[in-house]
């Protein structure tokens, strides 16, 4: 058998977890254009992180002797023993956690503070952003790129791994099919186009995001459709839509129909993640795209 090769090794070994096994992101689909994507971890790979903490922090080379008159005497000299904050374990779990950037109060100025904000102080605004918890583990925050007097605004749900890595969103194998869809209409991101997300911040494991984050980041997105005025909304997932009209939506129920926003007409329709995940819905959204079209015609 072969011995440890580190201490590291020594103690996942006495925790009895064995190799660490890292299982690929896997997709979530739904039925409503919704691009979460899972990534599941190992149950041992949180166990095995720790156990590399632990093995970096010193460890005694002896049992400390008891000390004569006991826990009396230790209280006197020490003060109360607390069970685990008498170890470095405590001292250092209680570094780690305040090493880690955390989300801030809430702020009731903060919506008043931010619809009065122009375009350079308002992408700076999103880039600090410590409103809710997706600032604790994003790499950066995501404000929106294109034409920042484009007539067409499309919204999605939120940064996924790359986006949160580029800072831009739609980009990777979903920007792609997004480019080629905008193609087909005459468009692309960058001319006519404004391109933006529900979230700002990339939700851990690419989740859906939760209703207090979507809430905490609206009046970012509110801020940059005052700016860009569009003649158009595309929503591009049921997290986008339900941001933009307020309620619940479901994707296959919303399709052809036109909302309102603040008196901007939304078509709903479904995520390019989704249709990477779901090819046979290519045809229906090239159809919400022809839609669209219609709408600004009309709008003309």
């Amino acid at each position: 058998m072969r011995r440890p090769s580190s201490r590291r090794d020594a103690i996942i070994r006495e925790m009895g977890l064995g190799p660490v096994w890292r299982l690929r992101s896997a997709a979530r689909e739904t039925d409503d254009g919704s691009t979460a994507v899972a990534e599941m971890p190992s149950p041992a790979a949180p166990a095995a992180d720790a156990a590399a903490e632990l093995s970096s922090a010193p460890m005694p080379s002896h049992r400390p002797q008891a000390r004569a008159g006991g826990d009396a005497a230790w209280s006197r000299e020490h003060g109360p023993r607390t069970g685990l904050a008498q170890s470095g374990f405590a001292a250092h779990t209680e570094s780690a956690h305040a090493s880690r950037p955390a989300a801030n109060m809430p702020d009731p100025e903060r919506p008043k503070r931010i619809a009065t904000l122009e375009w350079d102080a308002l992408e700076a605004e999103i880039r600090s952003c410590r409103a809710c918890v997706l600032c604790e583990q994003r790499k950066q925050a995501v404000p929106g790129v294109g034409d920042r007097e484009a007539d067409w605004m499309l919204v999605g749900e939120g940064p996924g791994r790359e986006e949160d890595q580029r800072g831009e969103p739609f980009v990777g194998q979903a920007g792609r099919l997004l480019d080629n869809m905008l193609a087909a209409l005459a468009l692309q991101r960058g001319a006519n186009v404004y391109i933006a997300n529900a979230v700002k911040c990339r939700p851990p494991h690419n989740r859906t995001p939760e209703a207090a984050e979507i809430g905490s980041c609206l009046p970012y997105l509110e801020r940059q459709i005052e700016l860009v005025k569009p003649r158009l909304l595309l929503a591009l997932g049921r997290p986008a839509a339900q941001a933009l009209l307020n309620t619940e939506i479901s994707i296959s129920r919303a399709r052809g129909r036109i909302f309102d926003y603040k008196g901007i007409p939304v078509v709903v329709s479904y995520h390019p993640a989704y249709l990477l995940r779901n090819p046979q819905d290519k045809g229906k959204a090239w159809a919400d795209l022809c839609f669209a079209r219609k709408v600004m015609q009309q709008g003309s």
